[in-house]
């Protein structure tokens, strides 16, 4: 089964090299299961948090607070490559990937110009769920072979779209789009602003938002509720959807669970068909491939990048922190996605992130983000900096704080395009 798996997420980089040895064990192995943790130095007082008396004990005794049982922190006598390896096989027995295919048949259903791009409306149709719909732009007249940014879009409340909500591609965008793109982004649409730059950039929707969102109509009466399915112009009718959706988190969880997979297990393998999606797409330079977003696109990102190697260059933006922050403080600000049961105590959340080292990675984050514990983003800042040291490459990592809120707003997509720009494009 595990090799199954495996070959989901094999890897066809831009260069062949001959098969390492297996690794040894993990130096601290004692099983399948990691009963045993290590405590932290000093017991987590008692004091308000997510679950109440039961915090100090799940913080300590459950989770525990030392490196991970396959952190590169722990097993230093490893190699890099024999690191990512086995936590990379280990992150994937938890995520129970599924079988969406392979590289999905891509129809262009529309092209038009705007705003000095060349726009390509694409759709496709994987094994399971409605026809992905999809954006492809690059400057007007380029022929490439242009840099491929992969740029996933956020959670932010709002099932009902997809793409559009960091994507404009006519003067009619719609009213909820621009008050989003607003107040998350600085007044724009990101990913134009990226292709305008010189890349060729795709945005796809992902289960289950946009073209790919769960319909009201198409559950069970139960769970209806007081769901709709609007029009694109009712505002009303789209916030009644998107507060339906939210609540339909909780029975999407169950029945992932219950199929035997997880969350992550559906979108990131949708992420990475993507991906195949832009490498054959003209123009695109598949050596030079990188990945972005805010919010649940962070997250996105963390676990794309963090598997598949042909991202080259990451940026993930407003969603970085540790399982202990879940845990104690801040599961109640996230969605379902973001979980991998029974990998919290093998590999913590920036762990996941490292396990591209020592290729290019950049972390994003806002001191005054209410959807984090600061102090919690600067340790997962700290494991990922240690990492990046022992594989002997951190000028490879950074990690950029900003004043404010939860956003990636002008001055922060000037840093992360330029990051994209060092990576991706100096040929020195």
């Amino acid at each position: 089964m595990m090799r199954r798996l495996w070959a989901l997420f094999l890897l066809v980089g831009c260069s062949s090299a001959p098969s390492a040895p297996p690794p040894p064990p993990l130096q601290q192995s004692r099983g399948p299961i990691p009963w045993e943790v290590t405590p932290p130095a000093a017991p987590t007082p008692l004091r308000p948090n997510m679950v109440g008396p039961y915090g100090p004990w799940l913080a300590d005794q459950v989770l525990g607070d030392g490196p991970a049982r396959y952190s590169l922190r722990t097993n230093q006598g490893l190699t890099v490559g024999q690191w990512r390896s086995l936590a990379r096989r280990r992150l994937l027995e938890c995520m129970a990937p599924v079988d969406l295919g392979g590289k999905p048949e891509v129809r262009v259903d529309k092209t038009t110009p705007y705003d000095g791009l060349d726009i390509q409306f694409l759709s496709w149709q994987l094994k399971g769920g409605p026809r992905t719909e999809a954006v492809f732009l690059k400057p007007a007249g380029a022929t490439g072979p242009l840099p491929g940014i992969l740029a996933l879009h956020d959670h932010g409340g709002l099932k009902y779209l997809g793409w559009r909500k960091i994507v404009r591609t006519d003067d009619a965008t719609w009213p909820i789009v621009l008050k989003h793109q607003d107040a998350d982004y600085g007044g724009t649409a990101w990913a134009n602003e990226i292709a305008k730059r010189g890349n060729a950039v795709l945005v796809h929707d992902t289960f289950p938002f946009g073209s790919r969102r769960v319909k009201v109509a198409d559950v069970s009466d139960r769970i209806q509720r007081k769901g709709v399915d609007p029009e694109p112009t009712d505002e009303a009718g789209i916030a009644a959807y998107n507060q339906w959706a939210g609540q339909h988190e909780t029975e999407m969880e169950k029945s992932l669970i219950s199929a035997g997979t997880t969350w992550p297990g559906v979108y990131v393998v949708e992420d990475q068909r993507a991906l195949d999606v832009l490498c054959s797409l003209p123009g695109v330079d598949s050596c030079r491939l990188g990945c972005a977003g805010l919010s649940g696109g962070g997250m996105r990102t963390v676990f794309l990048a963090g598997l598949d190697d042909r991202i080259r260059c990451s940026v993930a933006v407003g969603f970085m922190t540790t399982w202990r922050d879940f845990l104690l403080d801040k599961c109640f600000t996230h969605t379902w996605m973001a979980y991998v049961p029974l990998l919290l105590r093998d590999l913590d959340f920036p762990e996941i992130l490292a396990l591209r080292a020592p290729a290019a990675t950049m972390v994003m984050a806002c001191t005054e983000d209410p959807l984090y514990t600061l102090a919690e983003v600067k340790r997962a800042d700290a494991m990922m900096a240690e990492i990046f040291k022992i594989a002997g490459v951190p000028d490879r990592y950074k990690f950029n704080y900003y004043p404010g809120g939860h956003k990636f707003d002008r001055p922060m997509q000037a840093d992360a395009f330029a990051w994209f720009d060092k990576h991706l494009k100096d040929t020195r």
